[in-house]
């Protein structure tokens, strides 16, 4: 169904402050010190977004119950994002912020397959081998940091096999529940997930799940990653709710240009030429995924000609 043009508008917009907002959570991320363990800036990101979104949708009128066909569905969304999530951040301690999103942006591709896969939906031999140079691209980005890193730099692919798993979940449940309560429910179920084990290693001495009382630099860190995370998934469910995912699609790779820019003058990280080759061939190959899909959706809609 055509979204009206002013809603499609509204739905760009919102997608392009997810970019803005995106990058600035990904350096909290990376700036939160390093004997703070992953699970500890996962619960910190993910708790807050539950203290912040339930008392607004209740203020808001909106209904919080969860009917009984979407618990399931609720569950999977937050464990596909924590998940992907802790890979990302996990990252983001070793690796330029640029060079992690360049690579997690093989996402649109995972899609592409998953939705031929799980969805039926059609896919050619043009999108197929779109995808196969997108991952090549990947290669490029990968390569330079393995070669220092190992398995650590593989992890945004991780990232963007899972986050291609909550975008499916995303893009269903979007229409029906709404966008406030939608991301409360992720975030309570997540924060119900990486809680118990923190409680339960609290003392243990592991340096995976013991948590430490953040202080100084990391309470701000970590309270600023809860927040902005918050309001940037806000602004990426609504821009899927009011835009097709065809047109706001192509705005995300302004992502790479933020990271660029934030990497650099907060971390002095900049790509090297052949991650920047990597990056360009990501992006095109994406792009062409994406037009590729939007013209093969207009010819599915146009009306029959009159024989």
């Amino acid at each position: 169904m055509t979204k009206p043009q002013g809603q499609t508008t509204l739905g760009i917009l919102f997608m392009l402050a997810f970019c803005t907002l995106a990058p600035m959570m990904d350096a909290m991320a990376k700036a939160t010190p390093h004997e703070v363990p992953i699970p500890q800036v996962l619960a910190a990101r993910f708790s807050i977004q539950v203290l912040l979104l339930y008392p607004v949708a209740l203020l808001a009128g909106l209904s919080i119950a969860v009917s009984r066909q979407d618990i399931g569905l609720h569950l999977a969304r937050a464990a596909a994002l924590l998940t992907a999530t802790g890979c990302f951040f996990t990252a983001l301690r070793f690796m330029p912020i640029a060079d992690a999103i360049s690579i997690f942006f093989v996402e649109p591709f995972i899609l592409t397959l998953l939705g031929a896969v799980f969805l039926g939906e059609p896919i050619g031999w043009r999108r197929v081998a779109a995808s196969a140079v997108g991952f090549g691209g990947a290669l490029l980005v990968i390569r330079p940091s393995f070669s220092d890193l190992g398995l650590v730099a593989a992890l945004p692919l991780g990232t963007a096999f899972l986050f291609a798993l909550y975008m499916l979940l995303t893009r269903s449940m979007s229409q029906r529940v709404n966008p406030i309560v939608l991301q409360a429910h992720t975030a309570l179920a997540a924060s119900l997930m990486i809680l118990p084990p923190l409680m339960l290693m609290n003392g243990s001495g592991s340096a995976l799940f013991d948590p430490i009382m953040p202080q100084g630099k990391a309470v701000w860190t970590l309270l600023g990653l809860g927040v902005i995370a918050t309001l940037s998934h806000l602004m990426l469910t609504k821009a899927l709710r009011l835009a097709p995912a065809g047109i706001i699609a192509p705005l995300q790779y302004l992502e790479i240009v933020g990271a660029t820019v934030i990497g650099y003058f907060a971390f002095s990280d900049f790509p090297t030429p052949l991650t920047w080759i990597g990056i360009a061939i990501i992006v095109g190959s994406g792009l062409y995924i994406i037009q590729r899909e939007r013209r093969l959706e207009r010819e599915a809609t146009a009306p029959t000609p009159p024989v």
